[in-house]
């Protein structure tokens, strides 16, 4: 039976403050779990109602009450893991960036992870103003390839302006997505779902590109941000195959 102690201590990871001070984040779902307990992630402990067989010191086997207790889910599936933040690695410039401004839905963050981790996008790079990746609702729907997309936050209007590959951005009023030459190297900016890229970092951007509207009534206001993010990268890579 956990202490109240340690279900107190689970429970506020669920802050962002809490995470980075302690430098550690909830993971949950058999799914998810198991993805990360493969990669270089270093685990810190694990709850689970059925063994997972791993090293006896980091895994607890508690009981559905107890999972209950610690979830961040309506419905917990059977194992939530702490694990401890990765290094942060250097930025490959070699080959095309992601770059979000002010993205803050945990949901529209979690996805466009999965899709970089799709499309071949080894980096992501986010404005201090994004959600954080290591909110436990981003987690659950990245389905574990936060593991595979190395995110790193930034001062992004520095780090805009001292690239020297060319930036895209994505508006609504831009260049035919499908009429323009895309390079294998660049950064790609996506922004905010209400507000788009703000007025500093727009004076980075070098290209902007859009996708064009094709229904009769061209009545939609806008694209989600992650399935624009889908809709960009797959006409950035459609020229490499």
């Amino acid at each position: 039976m956990l202490s109240k102690n340690q279900i107190k201590y689970i429970k506020r990871l669920g802050q962002k403050k809490i995470r980075h001070q302690e430098r550690l984040f909830v993971v949950e779902g058999i799914k998810t779990v198991n993805e990360l307990l493969q990669s270089n992630f270093q685990l810190h402990c694990l709850y689970t109602t059925e063994s997972f067989n791993i090293d006896a010191k980091s895994e607890n086997i508690i009981s559905e009450n107890d999972l209950k207790r610690i979830s961040f889910l309506k419905t917990p599936n059977k194992v939530l893991a702490i694990f401890k933040f990765p290094e942060e690695t250097p930025i490959q410039f070699n080959r095309l960036i992601v770059a979000l401004d002010d993205v803050r839905d945990p949901g529209n963050l979690g996805t466009i992870i999965r899709l970089c981790d799709w499309f071949g996008i080894r980096d992501l790079v986010c404005s201090r103003q994004t959600v954080d990746c290591y909110n436990p609702k981003v987690l659950q729907a990245t389905m574990g390839s936060i593991s595979r997309v190395s995110i790193n936050y930034v001062d992004l209007e520095l780090f805009l302006s001292e690239t020297s590959l060319p930036v895209f951005g994505a508006y609504m009023n831009g260049d035919n997505v499908y009429k323009t030459a895309l390079p294998e190297k660049g950064v790609l900016v996506m922004g905010n779902e209400a507000n788009g890229i703000s007025k500093d970092i727009e004076t980075h951007i070098s290209n902007r590109i859009a996708i064009p509207r094709f229904g009769d009534l061209q009545a939609t206001e806008s694209l989600n941000v992650a399935t624009a993010t889908a809709i960009l990268l797959s006409e950035f890579k459609r020229g490499l195959n």
